[in-house]
C-alpha cells in the first residue's frame, strides 16, 4: 500500500534510497544551479562554481561565502610565509662556520747567563736585597685588571677568561708539584681539548724545537739539580683581554716569577745560606671561545720565558736547571751547532741571554754632624 508523499510507481529499491539531499548538502555542493532569470542570458552557463578558486557567493546576496573566505586567506598566508621564507634566504645565505680547533702551541725559552758570581744566602734576605723586595706573594701578585665588556662578550664572560688565565698561571707556575716536577695534571686539565695530544707529546719526548718544550708550557726544576727552598714564590705583572674576533677572546700575560731554590740535597739546617734567587719571566697569550668559557679550559697561543741564572750550554725544555749560589757560568755563549750533522737541528741553540746584576737597594743616607 502507497504512503502518501511516495512516487506513484512506489520507493526504487536502489543504492540511493537512504541518501537524503538536506539543506546543508546542497550549500556544500560545488556546482550551484543558476536561477531561470540567470539562464535566460546568452551564453549564460547552467550552473555556476562554487570551488574555492571561482570565489563562491553566499547564498541569496552574492556576497561570498564564509568558507570560500577561509580558503582564499589560508592560501594567502601560505604564500605569504615562502615569499617570506625565500626572502630571508636570500638576505642570509648560510656561512660555512669557521674553524674553531685549537692552534698548535709556539714556545720561545732562553737561558739566562750570570754575569757574575750567584749570590747566596737565607731567602728572606735575598728577596729584601732584590728587585723583588716589593713584589707580593703567590697568586696576589696575579692581579686583575679593570673589566669592561666587549662588543660580542658580557662582562661575565669577560670576567671568566681573565679568571681561567690567572687559574693556569697559578697551576703552571706556583703549584708546588708542578714546580718538583711530580705532577702534570693540574695544568693538563686547563688546557683546551684540541692541545692536550701537543702538552703529552712535549711530557715524553721534551724538545726544543718551538712546539715541544716543557718550560713553554708549565715551570718546573729538574729534581737532580735544584728544589724550592721556599714556597713563598714573588710575583708581579700584568693580565690585559681584549677581544680578536667575534667568537674569540684573547687574554695576554706578562709575570715575573721569582723563587727561592737550593742545591737537589742540600738540607736547609745543614746549608742556611745554600739559597739563591731564580727568575722566570713569562709573556703567554691565551685564547677562549665559548666553548672554552663552558668548559673553563684555555688555548695556549704562544708562550716567550727567559730565565736564570743558568748556564747557556743547559738544555731547558725538559726542565730548567739552576745554576748554585756561589757559582758562576762555565760558558759565555750557547752550545756550537753543525749544520751538517744529520737530524733535528735544535732551533733554540742561538739563544741565550746574559743576566743583569740585581739593583743593589737604596742606603740610607748618612747622619750629618752637629756643626
Amino acid at each position: 500500500m502507497a504512503v502518501p508523499g511516495d512516487p506513484p510507481d512506489g520507493t526504487p529499491e536502489d543504492e540511493y534510497r537512504s541518501v537524503v539531499f538536506d539543506e546543508d548538502f546542497v550549500r556544500a555542493a560545488r556546482l550551484q544551479e543558476f536561477s531561470a532569470q540567470e539562464r535566460m542570458g546568452e551564453h549564460a552557463r547552467a550552473v555556476r562554481s562554487r570551488s574555492l578558486w571561482s570565489g563562491g557567493r553566499g547564498p541569496g546576496d552574492g556576497t561570498p561565502s564564509r568558507r570560500s573566505r577561509q580558503g582564499l586567506l589560508l592560501v594567502l598566508l601560505i604564500a605569504t610565509a615562502f615569499a617570506a621564507a625565500v626572502y630571508m634566504g636570500m638576505r642570509t645565505p648560510y656561512v660555512t662556520p669557521a674553524d674553531t680547533r685549537a692552534e698548535p702551541l709556539t714556545s720561545t725559552v732562553v737561558p739566562l747567563t750570570p754575569s757574575r758570581t750567584v749570590p747566596g744566602g737565607r731567602p728572606a734576605e735575598l728577596y729584601a736585597q732584590s728587585p723583588a723586595a716589593d713584589y707580593r706573594i703567590g697568586a696576589a701578585g696575579i692581579t686583575m685588571p679593570a673589566v669592561h665588556r666587549t662588543q660580542h662578550f658580557t662582562d661575565a664572560q669577560v670576567v671568566t677568561a681573565l679568571t681561567i688565565a690567572k687559574d693556569y698561571l697559578v697551576q703552571s707556575s706556583l703549584e708546588p708539584d708542578v714546580l718538583a716536577g711530580t705532577a702534570t695534571r693540574p695544568v693538563r686539565l686547563l688546557l683546551d681539548l684540541d692541545q692536550v695530544g701537543q702538552f703529552d707529546r712535549s711530557l715524553n719526548s721534551p724538545s726544543g724545537d718551538g712546539r715541544h718544550a716543557v718550560t713553554g708550557w708549565l715551570v718546573r726544576f729538574d729534581p737532580a739539580t735544584a728544589v724550592v727552598a721556599d714556597s713563598r714564590v714573588r710575583v708581579s705583572g700584568t693580565l690585559d683581554v681584549d677581544e680578536v674576533a667575534p667568537d674569540v677572546l684573547e687574554v695576554t700575560t706578562d709575570h715575573t716569577f721569582v723563587y727561592a731554590v737550593r742545591p737537589a740535597g742540600a738540607a736547609p739546617q745543614s746549608s742556611p745560606d745554600s739559597a739563591s734567587l731564580f727568575t722566570v719571566r713569562r709573556e703567554l697569550r691565551l685564547r677562549f671561545d665559548r666553548d672554552d668559557l663552558v668548559a673553563r679550559r684555555a688555548e695556549l697561543v704562544s708562550a716567550y720565558v727567559v730565565a736564570g741564572p743558568q748556564d747557556c750550554a743547559a738544555e731547558t725544555a725538559d726542565a730548567f736547571r739552576p745554576l748554585p749560589a756561589g757559582s758562576t757560568a762555565t760558558t759565555v755563549g750557547p752550545p756550537a751547532t753543525d749544520p751538517y750533522t744529520s737530524g733535528q737541528v735544535r732551533r733554540t741553540a742561538g739563544l741565550c741571554g746574559v743576566l743583569a746584576a740585581p739593583t743593589d737597594p737604596p742606603s740610607a743616607p748618612s747622619a750629618q754632624p752637629d756643626r
